[in-house]
């Protein structure tokens, strides 16, 4: 946890917007949030704050919760940030869902096995993956355009 504390200190003093900014850390499978941005965000996602250490807080939620917690952090008046530390890059909170719906999406695409759909289904299949890539399209052409 200490290289995330370190992170989470160097982001707040060297980004220019961190001091209204909100660090989403993506630590294995959990998201954490660290310090006072436990503090915001626990009491805006009603998430439990557990003491690290006598000088470290955190909150967080599993990965796989992303979803459910997505429209609180989008409309809460603040900006985050996520911070995959696995990849050592940032991504705002629509570009990582973005991300996350086209991996998902690819998926769903290597996944099927087209000797087991009638023609039918395969028509129904590809139909819901076109959809699906418009509503991915859109909120990327939004998200450019704000």
């Amino acid at each position: 946890m200490s290289k995330l504390y370190e992170r989470y200190n160097y982001l707040k003093r060297t980004d220019t917007d961190g001091e209204h900014t909100l660090y989403l850390f993506k630590s294995g499978i959990f998201f954490i949030f660290l310090q006072e941005d436990a503090k915001i965000a626990s009491g805006l996602l009603h998430l439990k704050i557990t003491q690290l250490n006598s000088e470290v807080v955190k909150c967080g939620f599993p990965i796989n919760s992303f979803q459910k917690y997505k429209s609180q952090l989008d409309n809460c008046g603040y900006q985050f940030k996520i911070i995959d530390t696995t990849e050592n890059a940032s991504f705002s909170i629509t570009d990582y869902s973005v991300d996350e719906n086209i991996s998902d999406l690819l998926n769903k695409i290597r996944n099927v096995n087209p000797e087991n759909l009638s023609i039918r289904e395969a028509y129904e299949f590809i139909d819901k993956i076109k959809q699906e890539a418009i509503q991915l399209t859109s909120l990327k052409k939004d998200k450019n355009n704000s």
